[in-house]
This record gives structure tokens, C-alpha cells and sequence, in this order.
């Protein structure tokens, strides 16, 4: 179980101090959790802070009830955290196989086998360099195997959306469903995308470094859809 307990950022702003989170608070039990609102609301930084990319200026973070506000991205990993970046990093000189060899915790991963579960061909990707050479959507669909390979127990997506096309994207909502099936873990997805927000357990909304609503998507997922302003914080990148 992952846990929240008032939370805020701040960052230098041009020699003033923002504040990106204000007190964030929600708890994640299990399943498939969505995390949508509009642009600049605060998600992204949300994301990072869990991942251990960011720090949170007060508050905690627990992990099955330990405090891991003050570890590392690393020491969160060892424990089982994974965290897909909203832009994929490129490894100059790694390839995809190397890649996919050292996130799993196996000895012989099936590589062939994950890379297909991400719509990539394996022998036109294991030996090929994660550099300038793939495009955004192809190094999205690399970084979704690596975490694929880790079955880590919480995962983080940051619009995993964004660069794939549509048959990839309806291969990726079943990779999801997969992933949750097969690892029994939490998933936290940030995004924007109806089919996604549509197959999580529940939604939280996030405006303005706010928690503006949470709930289950029964709950959530009607005023989304609907007209107006709760409408705008789904819409604007569909």
C-alpha cells in the first residue's frame, strides 16, 4: 500500500517560491489508479515525488507502512517501485536487450516474449542502441518492457499515451490489464486518455497542486465525461 500524508512542494520560481503540491493526501490499496486534471496542475511533479526523483518539501510517503520520504530513486527501485518517464531517456551505447536483461529479475528473461507484448517486433529491436535512431513511440513501448521485465509491485506511468499510435494504445490498455493480473501490484497512471481512466479502480483528479476530487471510476469518470469545466481537465489532450 502506497500512502500520502500532506504532501507539498515548493520550487525557486525566479527568486520566489512556488508551490507546485499543497498538502496531498490519498492512499492507494491496490488495483489500477489514474491520476488526470489539467496541464501544470501538478501531476508530473506528484509522479516524480513517489518515484523519488523529487523531494517533497513536508509531508511523508509510505510504503507498506515504511517511510521512504527521504530514500533514494534507487533505494525506492529496490524495494519495488518502478517509474516510466513522461519522455523516455535514451541509453547511448545500451541496447534493448541489455536494457530488458538488467531490469528483470530473472536470469534468462524472455525477451522475445515481452518485447511482443509491447507490439515490437524482437528481432528488429533486441540488438538495436536506445538512441536518436527510435522515435518516441518506440522508446515508450522499450521503457514499458523494462518494467514489464521487473514485475515490480508498484508502477508508475507518466502519460504512457503519448507517441503511440492507435492500435499500439489499444495493445497497451491490455498490457496494463496484464501487468496488474500477473503481479498482483499497484498501478498509478497519469493521464488524460478516456480508455485509460476507464479501466482504472479509481480516478484521482489533480488542478492547481490540489486534490480536487478522488474516488472510485463509477464515482469520478461520469463528471469527467461531462460538460464544462470538469469536462476541460480530460479533454485537453484527446
Amino acid at each position: 500500500m502506497l500512502e500520502l500524508q500532506n504532501v507539498s512542494c515548493f520550487v525557486d520560481d525566479e527568486h520566489e517560491e512556488k508551490e507546485i503540491l499543497k498538502n496531498i493526501s490519498f492512499k492507494v490499496d491496490d488495483g489500477f489508479v489514474a491520476i488526470t486534471g489539467p496541464n501544470g496542475g501538478g501531476k508530473s511533479t506528484l509522479a516524480k515525488i513517489i518515484a523519488g526523483i523529487m523531494k517533497p518539501t513536508s509531508g511523508k510517503i509510505l510504503l507498506d507502512g515504511t517511510d521512504i520520504t527521504d530514500m533514494s530513486i534507487t533505494e525506492r527501485a529496490n524495494l519495488g517501485i518502478s517509474y516510466a518517464f513522461q519522455q523516455p531517456v535514451r541509453f547511448k551505447g545500451l541496447t534493448v536487450k541489455d536494457l530488458i536483461k538488467l531490469a528483470s529479475k530473472e536470469n534468462t528473461p524472455d525477451i522475445c516474449g515481452i518485447l511482443s507484448e509491447v507490439g515490437l517486433c524482437a528481432k528488429d529491436y533486441i540488438n538495436r542502441e536506445i538512441n536518436a535512431s527510435l522515435s518516441g513511440g518506440e522508446l515508450k513501448r522499450i521503457e514499458i518492457a523494462m518494467i514489464l521485465a521487473r514485475g515490480t509491485k508498484f508502477s508508475i506511468f507518466d502519460e504512457p499515451e503519448a507517441g503511440i499510435d492507435l492500435w499500439s494504445f489499444q495493445s497497451l490498455i491490455r498490457v496494463f490489464e496484464k501487468m496488474h493480473e500477473k503481479n498482483n501490484g499497484q498501478i498509478l497512471i497519469i493521464s488524460h486518455q478516456e480508455r485509460i481512466l476507464n479501466i482504472a479502480d479509481s480516478i484521482i483528479v489533480v488542478a492547481n497542486g490540489e486534490i480536487r476530487e478522488i474516488g472510485t471510476r463509477d464515482e469520478i469518470l461520469p463528471g469527467l465525461l461531462g460538460t464544462g469545466a470538469a469536462c476541460s481537465a480530460l479533454t485537453e489532450k484527446m
